[in-house]
């Protein structure tokens, strides 16, 4: 079910704090896939790293979250990527295993 930008901020956020580490020690990026990406591509222990994923309405509101975590709040991370069916914010904690 798609939440509401201020609402993923917020969960995202407290996540964060939660977990602990500097808002540099995370990752934050959007995919279609949160799964496929935070599993397989960032290489992601499920049961032991930190992390976790919201759906956005929609694309833009997705870029505009990436966009905040990145650029305000100063997580690694890249804005600009996906297409129109990339609808999911994730975010993970970095380790010396994962990708980056």
């Amino acid at each position: 079910m798609a939440k509401e930008k201020q609402e993923i901020i917020d969960e995202i956020t407290t996540h964060i704090q939660k977990c602990g580490g500097n808002y540099s020690t995370w990752y934050v990026g959007i995919s279609k896939d949160a799964k496929d990406r935070l599993f397989n591509e960032h290489d992601i222990r499920e049961k032991k790293d930190a992390w976790i994923f919201r759906t956005a309405g929609s694309s833009r509101v997705a870029r505009d979250i990436e966009e905040y975590f990145v650029n305000t709040l100063g997580t690694d991370g890249g804005t600009g990527g996906g297409d129109n069916t990339t609808d999911m914010v994730y975010a993970y904690k970095k380790a010396a295993h994962t990708n980056p």
